[in-house]
């Protein structure tokens, strides 16, 4: 479609793959992975979409200029050139994020402000009236982005990162971000055709995502709203109609969601939190030791949770995953166990061999995605009873 130009999707390290086919699924076009990011192409009504829908995306950018910088005052008269008045009128206001990643330009904040100075001389020179900044809540935001001698502009669609869905209001000590939590459950296979369990669940992020997956319910469908919807070309009727097509193509879910957590803050928190995404009648959360407790069905069970890692609780780490291994081992059979952690030294402690490690990323800490089977019986009785 001739409407259609590039737009970026960034995500975090690991996700780039499940984000591509995230948005081959949704219908973009030149669908192309980089480095905690993809690029595609789609037309108005698919950046709304993507912005609405996309589970593992952080932002969704789309690129007006592109050029080759130097130095300071190469990046003040390219960053002039630009036709901000197509953009930017003298009664809006505007913010600018960079990243860096250059010998020539070492500080992101200064790049920022000599862009900002750039693009509100060159505002008042056409207009006679300069616009304001506004870091907090912008009518309009940019982002800039120098690699090596390679400046991309572009002006940032969602505003607030993709993470903030909107139904998470009460959080624990060491919550998990949203965007890390779906994009976990789409690595560890889930798809919403078994019984799932977080047996650790704390504030109930990983239950929330598992259910909006599992009924294919818009992953930003309770956020307050996005930056593109203060752009001046915003068309309304057209994004009311995305998100009607969308809520068109849930599906109802026949199988169980269940968490626990041992804490009776986490579990009034997970509630909570679960009603604020309108997804009681799907989940059930208790107040429940997860190392005294037996796999809840007798059906095959999907498990994804986030253990202490031993960075903010103080918990004996070697004994901790000592008795997840036991626990699982013992109680949890015919269950696919999938747990994050950053502490790699206490993974050893489990006393079970992984199926599967993926490295990925929490926040900053480099962390592994491990997956355990664990079979109906042991393995070894498993292979005595076929012989």
């Amino acid at each position: 479609m001739g409407n259609n130009y590039k737009m970026v999707a960034k995500t975090l390290f690991g996700f780039e793959e499940i984000l591509a086919k995230e948005l081959r699924n949704l219908g973009a076009g030149n669908v192309k992975e980089g480095v905690r990011s993809v690029s595609f192409d789609g037309d108005t009504g698919f950046m709304y979409k993507a912005n609405l829908c996309l589970r593992t995306a952080i932002k969704i950018i789309k690129p007006i200029h592109s050029f080759q910088v130097r130095n300071e005052d190469d990046l003040y008269r390219k960053m002039y050139t630009i036709n901000w008045e197509e953009y930017i009128t003298p009664d809006i206001t505007f913010a600018i994020d960079t990243t860096v990643n250059s010998d020539n330009f070492t500080h992101s904040l200064y790049v920022s402000q000599k862009s900002k100075d750039a693009i509100v001389d060159k505002i008042r020179d056409i207009k006679g009236i300069r616009p304001n900044v506004d870091v907090k809540d912008p009518d309009l935001r940019l982002n800039i982005h120098i690699q090596k001698e390679q400046c991309n502009v572009s002006l940032d669609s969602s505003g607030r990162s993709l993470h903030q869905r909107g139904y998470r209001i009460a959080t624990n000590i060491a919550p998990i971000n949203e965007v890390l939590a779906s994009g976990l459950l789409l690595l560890s296979g889930w798809d919403g055709r078994s019984d799932f369990i977080d047996p650790m669940c704390g504030s109930g992020t990983f239950l929330t995502e598992a259910a909006m997956i599992a009924c294919n319910i818009p992953a930003n469908i309770n956020r307050k709203g996005f930056a593109f919807e203060k752009w001046a070309d915003f068309d309304e009727e057209l994004y009311d109609k995305i998100v009607a097509a969308s809520l068109n193509k849930t599906r109802e879910f026949h199988h169980k969601i269940i968490g626990y957590d041992k804490a009776p803050s986490a579990v009034r928190k997970a509630i909570e939190n679960i009603e604020n995404a309108n997804l009681s009648e799907y989940i059930n959360v208790e107040r429940k030791n997860f190392f005294k407790t037996l796999k809840p069905t007798e059906n095959h069970l999907h498990m994804v949770f986030n253990p202490p890692y031993g960075e903010r609780l103080n918990i004996e780490m070697e004994e901790f995953y000592s008795s997840i291994g036991d626990t699982l081992k013992q109680n949890y059979p015919g269950t696919e166990a999938w747990l994050i952690t950053s502490n790699l030294e206490a993974l050893k402690h489990v006393g079970l061999r992984p199926s599967r490690k993926i490295k990925v990323f929490n926040s900053h800490l480099e962390s592994r995605l491990v997956k355990y089977d664990i079979y109906e019986g042991s393995k070894k009785a498993s292979k005595n009873r076929k012989e």
